[in-house]
């Protein structure tokens, strides 16, 4: 089982169509969140998406809202959002949650908090095959440009508490191609050019 996953795309429609090319060697595409750039080019970035030779699975970052994503994707065929809840695609079990977590200092970002995501994450099975996360968890693939690490404990608790396969995510840009682990679960922070795992 191959999946074809990506984040940030941030309005780059080359990038978009290299991923749809791509998506002729994948089971499933998933996009971790940030299509748009600050609610601005959503719609014109997610029909860029169209055409996927595989299923499409997507979060919202948080630089779209989860309203704003639903409506941007009803149009597009084969697409499925996830936040914060489970899905079946492929063959594989999958959990979605979207968002900047924990909040971030930009008022104009779709935010949860440590607690909200914690919320939302109960609601996860054990043992799935794939969470995808648009925030990373705190201390892995995490690090921003200035060595902070500014992923989510909660989301990172969570995954010990869950135990997926993989996580994937996106959000901070500096460690875009960064890979982990938490215990069994491999973790990745994948960028828009996005990569193939292997599942």
């Amino acid at each position: 089982m191959k999946v074809l996953a990506f984040s940030d795309l941030h309005r780059d429609l080359g990038a978009a169509a290299s991923l749809v090319e791509r998506s002729a060697e994948a089971d499933l595409v998933i996009g971790a969140g940030d299509f748009a750039s600050v609610h601005e080019g959503l719609e014109e970035a997610v029909a860029a998406l169209g055409g996927m030779a595989a299923p499409l699975l997507l979060v919202p970052g948080n630089n779209e809202t989860e309203e704003a994503l639903r409506a941007a994707a009803a149009g597009l065929e084969g697409a499925v959002v996830l936040h914060g809840e489970p899905s079946e695609e492929a063959g594989l079990t999958l959990f979605g949650l979207g968002g900047g977590i924990p909040t971030t200092p930009w008022d104009w970002s779709f935010d949860l908090s440590d607690e909200e995501a914690e919320a939302k994450l109960a609601a996860c099975p054990e043992g799935i095959d794939l969470l995808v996360l648009h925030s990373p968890p705190r201390g892995h693939c995490d690090t921003s440009g200035s060595g902070d690490h500014l992923g989510s404990p909660a989301l990172a608790a969570a995954i010990e508490r869950i135990g997926p396969r993989v996580a994937v995510c996106g959000h901070i840009h500096e460690s875009w191609g960064a890979e982990s682990a938490i215990g069994e679960t491999r973790v990745y922070n994948l960028g828009p050019q996005g990569r193939v795992i292997a599942l």
